[in-house]
């Protein structure tokens, strides 16, 4: 986990949006009392502070289409049996391709794989790979 200081990569953005969306979905704290502890706590530029809001509330406001998503691009892996990192990685990963849109796809799929590789079993990297690329290749068929 990044630990108090500055944020200064994309890469620390995503990976303390990750936390921060893994908090949320296992403690059931409210995003916006761990966003608000996450700006006092890190020293980020405004750009990466708002960076960190928009992947987080991105995935929060988008929370069930993004499972329905996920369950669509890997249907032998329930949701609710995921491990809460390698779904918030998904959430956040496939949020980032479907709205935010301003990074690009190959961009965003390694850094989930990097991230995962930090965070997730050994396994994580490989599946949040394989979701990601079935999600770019068939996203048509999901939307049909």
């Amino acid at each position: 986990m990044i630990g108090r200081g500055f944020i200064s990569t994309r890469r620390d953005v995503r990976i303390l949006s990750l936390q921060i969306l893994c908090e949320v979905d296992t403690a059931g704290h409210s995003s916006e009392i761990v966003l608000s502890r996450a700006k006092t706590n890190y020293e980020m530029l405004p750009k990466d502070e708002d960076f960190v809001c928009k992947l987080v509330n991105n995935v929060l406001v988008n929370l069930q289409q993004l499972d329905n998503m996920i369950m669509f691009y890997a249907p032998n892996w329930p949701i609710n049996q995921m491990a809460v990192v390698d779904r918030n990685i998904l959430r956040m990963a496939i949020g980032e391709i479907e709205w935010i849109c301003s990074t690009p796809n190959k961009v965003v799929v390694n850094e989930a794989v990097e991230i995962a590789k930090i965070f997730g079993s050994e396994n994580t990297p490989s599946f949040v790979n394989g979701v990601l690329g079935t999600c770019l290749t068939e996203k048509s068929d999901f939307m049909e």
